[in-house]
């Protein structure tokens, strides 16, 4: 028989003839399950929905949109598929299937022909096109709109839709241009937790992104010495949650779980994750999204109070001290610079007085090869900066 009528953007459906019972439009309305079951052409996915324990929920209040295949939709997967599904080990795939056919709310045709996607009860989103006089939902052309029910609507749809079932570490292994990354956060411990059920947002450098990097900054990161280090860098790149672009630019800033905020903008250049540009977005994870930076974030140096300060020059000149009379003034004037280098160099509280004693030793140790010269010049620049910050501290 055919059904009502029914149109997407002006595109008569009416001639999609389709077995479903006249009670879809007669008398009251039943919920989605029911509707389903009594239509006679959804016997995998009712059998598929018990399987998955999702019976009850789906005949709850809701609202709830389902893009439902029908019976031949499950036949045309791979041979076993279906079978291989509906086993109990397999639960969590199944659900996995089945909640990414269904979208919170009731989503008449009208409305669904406007979207370009739609958020799921997988998380993921599903693409929306009006193509070819028709629409479709990913890869699945909807045959028959609007089959009204107590508790939302039912869309149906000639083809099963498939998430994406790789995790994110997966996802950048098969990729192929994410190795660096790859092995910086196995090196780091990281992939347990960019595998888990937590959603996650990564902003992902490429190989050839880590390689604009300066020589041998790589190779030292990946140092068992330096892994904290490595790791909060990594982490840097991540954003809880699943964090699509559209949002991400409507948000302008968020939180890395490194702490610092990542800055989003966008101009006629394009967006932009501080100062790394995005080459591509929204690349669906099981567990997440991926989006495609040019450069590799680099986190904010952490601010050092005036107490940090004062204990960094402690540490230095005891060091230091130990070293020269030991009878190793190269090493004591290696080690007063690259204290004072790391203190200039830091997102620092120190006074401008302390910042001037540290800058003019340093310009005086770097105007002579004397150790023994360097090592003193540097001494008394640390102390004099000690001095300013005992007195403001107090």
């Amino acid at each position: 028989m055919l059904l009502n009528r029914r149109t997407v953007l002006g595109i008569t459906l009416a001639g999609v003839v389709c077995t479903l019972s006249s009670s879809l439009w007669a008398g009251e309305k039943k919920d989605i399950v029911d509707t389903a079951v009594g239509a006679g052409q959804f016997k995998t996915l009712a059998a598929a929905l018990q399987a998955a324990d999702l019976i009850d929920a789906l005949k709850g209040k809701g609202p709830f949109t389902v893009f439902a295949p029908t019976d031949e939709a499950f036949a045309n997967l791979p041979k076993g598929t279906v079978e291989g599904l509906l086993k109990p080990e397999a639960k969590g795939a199944l659900t996995g299937i089945l909640t990414y056919h269904v979208v919170s709310g009731a989503v008449d045709a009208a409305r669904v022909v406007k979207l370009s996607h739609a958020t799921t009860l997988n998380g993921q989103r599903v693409d929306i096109v009006v193509k070819d006089g028709g629409v479709m939902v990913d890869n699945a052309k909807v045959v028959v709109t609007d089959i009204e029910c107590s508790n939302g609507i039912i869309h149906v749809i000639d083809a099963v839709i498939l998430p994406a079932s790789d995790n994110i570490p997966a996802t950048a292994v098969k990729a192929g241009t994410f190795k660096t990354l790859v092995a910086a956060a196995k090196a780091a411990g990281l992939v347990d937790a960019l595998s888990g059920d937590k959603p996650l947002t990564v902003f992902a450098p490429t190989d050839e992104a880590f390689g604009r990097l300066p020589k041998g900054t790589v190779e030292n990161l990946l140092k068992p010495e330096n892994i904290e280090q490595l790791k909060q860098i990594l982490l840097y790149h991540v954003v809880a949650g699943r964090v699509y672009s559209d949002q991400a630019l409507q948000l302008k800033e968020a939180p890395s779980l490194a702490g610092p905020m990542l800055k989003i903008s966008a101009g006629k250049n394009g967006a932009f994750i501080n100062k790394s540009k995005l080459t591509a977005v929204d690349i669906e994870a099981s567990n997440g999204v991926v989006h495609v930076i040019d450069a590799v974030l680099m986190p904010p140096a952490k601010k050092v109070t005036k107490a940090d300060a004062k204990v960094a020059i402690e540490h230095a000149v005891a060091r230091g001290t130990a070293l020269y009379n030991s009878g190793h003034t190269d090493a004591c004037a290696r080690h007063y610079m690259t204290t004072t280098i790391s203190l200039l160099d830091s997102n620092h509280e120190m006074p401008a007085h302390a910042v001037r004693h540290l800058q003019t030793a340093m310009q005086h140790a770097k105007q002579t090869t004397c150790s023994d010269s360097q090592s003193w010049t540097m001494r008394h620049g640390l102390d004099a900066a000690y001095r300013v910050m005992m007195t403001e501290i107090r």
